[in-house]
């Protein structure tokens, strides 16, 4: 460590990190980031990195229900909504390219879901 550097939480504390509230808060802001990029993604072939987005959503979702909320908490959320809205970039430029090909003819949209979640 550098000479003269504090952590911002020390080795001694023990916030709260992962808790329930921030698993759901996580699982519906990665929805909306993902259902966001994959929509932004088919219709203008881009996507776009939400990370800071999800960051202030996180911040702003989480500190306007609960007034003891840790940073670690705000991180953790952060980051499921961040890899869930990269999840979105894998699928949407690759069903597309499938069916264009003629390798899929329709969409087996079960299939599409079990394989997006569990490849992510």
């Amino acid at each position: 460590m550098a000479a003269g550097h504090e952590p911002y939480i020390s080795a001694n504390e023990n916030p709260k990190e992962l808790t329930l509230r921030v698993i759901l808060v996580g699982i519906v802001l990665g929805v909306l980031m993902t259902a966001a990029n994959a929509y932004l993604g088919l219709y203008a072939g881009m996507t776009v990195s939400a990370s800071i987005p999800a960051a202030v959503m996180s911040m702003i979702i989480l500190r306007t229900m609960f007034k003891d909320v840790s940073i670690l908490e705000n991180n953790a959320v952060q980051t499921m909504a961040s890899a869930g809205e990269s999840l979105a970039a894998g699928v949407i430029f690759t069903v597309p390219a499938l069916l264009v090909m003629n390798l899929w003819t329709s969409i087996q949209w079960m299939e599409t879901l079990i394989i997006a979640t569990l490849g992510g």
